[in-house]
């Protein structure tokens, strides 16, 4: 299975597929909420939510459906980076709800060698999340900096660091 790539094989327009999707949980929810100490009751307390706001039920703090989006992309967009240079917009166009479950893509929007070092490049992506509906639900772009086949080669290939089995 491959985990990232390096920048030769990024190819500005191509389409990355995130799988598989998650459903997000009440206690998904609840756990990113306490751990960030957002405590709005909007997430946490299902009365307020239901008879005060407008969606009449908890919606999933935003920065979670972020964090799995983002997540989700590593194996096709960032597992080989060597940073994450810039997170430039984020947007949540719709709400998500417990029980909805979330799909992602990334689009390579540009990709250039790095000026200072060229062993390595600079990759823009833009990630876009959906709901079970096809609902569009988060949109963000970001850059990443990922090495060239060089640099790893020159680093022990596409596993650095994996110890060889002893007899």
């Amino acid at each position: 299975m491959r985990f990232g790539r390096t920048y030769e094989e990024f190819d500005v327009g191509a389409v990355y597929r995130h799988w598989p999707g998650k459903t997000v949980t009440e206690s998904d929810d609840h756990l990113f909420c306490l751990l960030t100490m957002n405590h709005h009751p909007l997430h946490l307390d299902a009365n307020y939510a239901e008879k005060t706001t407008e969606f009449g039920r908890n919606v999933v703090v935003g920065n979670y459906i972020y964090s799995l989006l983002l997540g989700m992309s590593v194996a096709d967009v960032s597992g080989q980076a060597i940073a994450n240079l810039e997170v430039e917009s984020l947007r949540h166009v719709a709400p998500t709800f417990h029980g909805d479950t979330v799909y992602g893509e990334s689009t390579v929007l540009d990709k250039r060698l790095s000026a200072s070092k060229r062993d390595r490049g600079i990759v823009r992506v833009e990630t876009r999340g959906y709901n079970q509906d096809g609902t569009l639900v988060c949109v963000f772009r970001r850059t990443v900096m990922v090495p060239t086949a060089d640099y790893l080669e020159q680093r022990g290939g596409d596993q650095p660091g994996r110890p060889s089995e002893r007899s």
